[in-house]
């Protein structure tokens, strides 16, 4: 199950991200663990081998724009526990949901957060809070049945415990090298 109050140290980027930036070319020949190596490579080397589990990704606009990539398992294989964007691609904040990884839309996230900084963010209701700052706010909370996907974990395993699939696949369908998987290549 998905933890829909997250706190965590955060770590920023600008705007336009892509998924070819996230999860390079290469990187898809290679098992997630190995893939989730490559995240952010070509913007910030190193990055990483310094994000840490329940970290946060913030961005800036249009945050994933480009192919369909199944950027979210990588980033679940790295621990990260949100994402945060003044603006998500469609297509990407739809793969992140389908993934069960929480996605909060909050404007003028780079002037609010900075590298370091702690967030406090309850997707339930849409609030969120710079722990380092003192500065808080308020947005419109996801609909009730996003919250039910990130909940339980992504799509796959919600299906799974409705018994639309297998219930004792659940567990083993919110492993990120699944989640890979089953979002496909995007190619």
């Amino acid at each position: 199950m998905t933890d829909l109050t997250v706190t965590g140290r955060v770590w920023v980027f600008g705007d336009s991200l892509n998924t070819d930036a996230m999860y390079p070319a290469h990187a898809m020949k290679l098992d997630v663990s190995e893939a989730a190596k490559h995240v952010f490579h070509a913007v910030r080397p190193g990055w990483t081998e310094q994000v840490s589990p329940g970290d946060i990704v913030v961005a800036g606009k249009n945050f994933g724009v480009g192919s369909s990539r199944p950027v979210a398992a990588l980033f679940h294989q790295l621990g990260v526990a949100a994402l945060v964007a003044e603006e998500f691609n469609s297509l990407f904040f739809r793969n992140a949901v389908n993934a069960g990884l929480p996605a909060m839309t909050i404007p003028d996230a780079t002037q609010l957060f900075h590298d370091g900084d702690t967030a406090g963010l309850d997707f339930p209701a849409g609030t969120w809070s710079n722990q380092t700052t003192g500065t808080t706010g308020q947005v419109q909370p996801l609909a009730p049945l996003v919250l039910e996907i990130l909940a339980g974990g992504g799509v796959l395993p919600r299906l799974a415990e409705q018994g639309f699939l297998p219930p004792e696949l659940a567990d083993i369908l919110r492993s990120p090298a699944l989640q890979a998987q089953a979002a496909g290549s995007g190619t």
